[in-house]
């Protein structure tokens, strides 16, 4: 992965170049940044213009024996720790290293991947994933050996806040004192997650959403879309390159699935048909824990675009199509008097699913909090 593959964050791209140039590589960085927006791709790039044999000021060379082991992924001095569970292969203390061939290839697909996507490869997509205490161990024993070819070992440990507190707590020491030539990439993009600890012993990368004028000049130029067509799906992605690649391909089964229960939920719920509520309620441990976080932010996205309606903007209204046409027609509902508690509810509720709550008591109790809620004028 090359710094010009990754669409925008020049400035971000310019201070990684300006470290190596300078001799001021940190050991443990923090790859913080939003959903869509790159994080991991750039910290994989950095490692590759980091060991790379022929680097310039602008890029790794793209074709040195590092860089091309850089690019699938194989670099024997490159590490990856990522979020994993047992499935029908794995059936106990699952790691990083069962699934590495899986990730490589889902990487290299698509560097810009979220947890859902990584989960539904590798066929969890009904579990959390996680990085476990075991995962600790193997960290240390990677590395303690040498380096094989390049000046450095790199550990990247991406979405780094779901590591377990007992797996972060074991590496607290690592991170303060690494082994000689050693470096550590966290990518996250949650940071209230992170434990305070492990936070404080990393310098901080913020990367920001992809800037729209970044994002139009990578459709019209890379993709061949018309200026119409590329401000429309710029508008609509938010600078989540993953929401572009959904409307550049018009695969939105998940999001259509997320719609469809959500109108049928409020309509359920508004009609106070608590019985229906309950067959309804029924469904949803078929959805897996990750995909009841994401229903429940797309139940908060509703109520935002909502508010937006009725007190902002409307041009900044982030919907098209059925569902911009049942916007109109839902968003009389929300208002100053239920949008604070509302948005409370669905914020507990996601929390509650994180902490392994039962699904179908959690979501019949926020069911008769929105039939009340609802009726709040």
């Amino acid at each position: 992965m090359q710094f010009k593959e990754i669409i925008g964050q020049e400035n971000i791209k310019k201070r990684l170049i300006q470290s190596v140039a300078d001799n001021r590589v940190s050991h443990a960085q923090l790859f913080l940044g939003p959903e869509g927006s790159g994080s991991l791709a750039l910290a994989i790039a950095y490692s590759q213009y980091i060991c790379c044999e022929n680097k310039t000021a602008e890029d790794s060379c793209g074709t040195c024996p590092s860089c091309k082991k850089h690019q699938k992924l194989i670099h024997p001095d490159l590490h990856f720790v990522f979020p994993v569970n047992t499935n029908k292969d794995i059936k106990e203390h699952p790691i990083s290293d069962n699934f590495i061939n899986y990730f490589r290839e889902a990487v290299i697909k698509n560097p810009y991947l979220n947890l859902q996507q990584w989960l539904e490869f590798i066929g969890i997509e009904n579990k959390q994933g996680i990085i476990a205490t075991k995962e600790s161990n193997e960290i240390t024993r990677k590395l303690s050996l040498m380096t094989y070819e390049a000046e450095y070992k790199v550990m990247v440990i991406w979405f780094a806040e779901k590591m377990h507190p007992t797996t972060s707590n074991k590496l607290l020491k690592l991170l303060e004192e690494p082994p000689e030539k050693t470096l550590f990439m966290l990518v996250c993009e949650n940071q209230e997650q992170i434990l305070p600890t492990v936070f404080s012993r990393t310098q901080l990368i913020k990367i920001l959403k992809i800037s729209d004028e970044d994002l139009l000049n990578f459709l019209i130029q890379k993709k061949n879309l018309t200026q119409e067509v590329a401000e429309k799906i710029v508008f609509l992605s938010e600078g989540n390159y993953l929401e572009t690649q959904k409307l550049l391909t018009h695969q939105n089964e998940t999001e259509q699935f997320f719609f469809n229960n959500f109108v049928q939920w409020m309509r359920l719920c508004f009609s106070d048909k608590v019985v229906e509520i309950t067959e309804w309620v029924e469904t949803i441990p078929l959805m897996g824990r990750e995909r009841q976080k994401s229903f429940l932010s797309y139940c908060l996205h509703i109520i935002r675009e909502s508010l937006i309606r009725n007190y902002g903007d409307r041009n900044l209204i982030k919907m098209s199509g059925a569902e911009r046409d049942f916007l109109i027609k839902f968003s009389p509902f929300i208002n100053g008097a239920n949008c604070i508690q509302l948005t409370e509810e669905f914020e507990k509720a996601y929390l509650h699913i994180e902490r392994n709550a039962n699904p179908k008591i959690l979501f019949l109790d926020l069911s008769l909090k929105i039939i009340k809620l609802l009726k709040v004028k």
